[in-house]
């Protein structure tokens, strides 16, 4: 029998999306795995300016609901890390300290994630000797509804 591969999954705000479970079950499907869940503590919007610990709090929900979701999809879950606020250098300090045979990355579609636009699946590949896999998610916890407003009707 097969012995389990190590997978560190990096993610955020598409820890527990549809997307990332899927492909998390795909993969474990060809060959036992066991998945890490690594959660960069990554702060929204200007908060990094003033404390770049400001994603702690949102970092660890996530990691949270991540691992719930990811336990009930029935998953092999090692764990959750809550990482630097720097995806590329969250990824770095799990793979010194850890053991893994891969990694896979979970972003925002094209045009929504600040990961892609930091190539950071293509400067993970550069910088291990791991495969990498990229997973897009068009779903980034909630959906928002947008209501629109109707036009009110003409009378006369």
């Amino acid at each position: 029998m097969p012995s389990n591969v190590s997978v560190l999954v990096v993610a955020n705000r598409t820890a527990d999306s549809p997307e990332l479970i899927a492909a998390l079950r795909q993969r474990a499907e060809r060959q036992p795995a066991r998945f890490t869940l690594l959660v960069p503590a990554v702060p929204r919007g200007l908060a990094w300016a003033a404390d770049m610990k400001a994603g702690a709090g949102d970092a660890i929900t996530r990691a949270e609901e991540g691992l719930k979701r990811l336990r009930l999809a029935g998953l092999d879950l090692q764990g959750a890390i809550v990482g630097d606020p720097d995806p590329f250098a969250a990824v770095g300090d799990a793979l010194h300290s850890g053991e893994f045979d891969e990694v896979i990355v979970s972003t925002l579609p094209r045009g929504a994630s600040r990961w892609l636009r930091l190539s950071l699946p293509d400067r993970l590949r550069r910088a291990t000797d791991l495969p990498v896999t990229h997973v897009a998610a068009h779903t980034g916890g909630p959906r928002r509804i947008r209501w629109q407003r109707q036009p009110a009707p003409v009378t006369s």
